[in-house]
């Protein structure tokens, strides 16, 4: 089955490095505000998901959650996480390594999304 959520190696490599220096972590797709729309990099627990998040699948086994509203817009496409030179958003570990994590997309074939249909969505608890 497809996977909703996937990382880059660039990704996958930062996150490893992030895990080392903070431990257990967690990702949540921002809906917009001050950083747009990212995806976010917390400690495990320090951000607080609740009923209006879907947990997507994991990254680097990090699990990684996007907000109800945003996952309706979303829900036809896969997000690639990768990371990109740059400063992005000050509440995301990477903010100080000088890079941030960016999402990218690509929109699920028919097929895909038939798979998906009967997959649940995970919600936050």
């Amino acid at each position: 089955m497809v996977e909703r959520v996937i990382a880059t190696p660039a990704a996958l490599a930062l996150i490893e490095q992030l895990q080392r220096r903070h431990g257990p972590l967690m990702f949540h797709q921002s809906g917009g505000c001050c950083d747009g729309s990212s995806p976010m990099c917390y400690p495990a627990g320090e951000f607080r998901t609740g009923g209006s998040d879907v947990r997507l699948g994991a990254i680097g086994n990090v699990p990684f959650y996007i907000g109800a509203a945003q996952f309706e817009y979303w829900q036809h496409t896969q997000l690639i996480i990768d990371v990109v030179p740059g400063r992005g958003g000050g509440f995301s570990l990477e903010a100080p390594e000088g890079v941030r994590f960016l999402t990218r997309s690509r929109v699920f074939s028919d097929a895909e999304l038939a798979s998906l249909r009967g997959a649940p969505n995970v919600p936050a608890a």
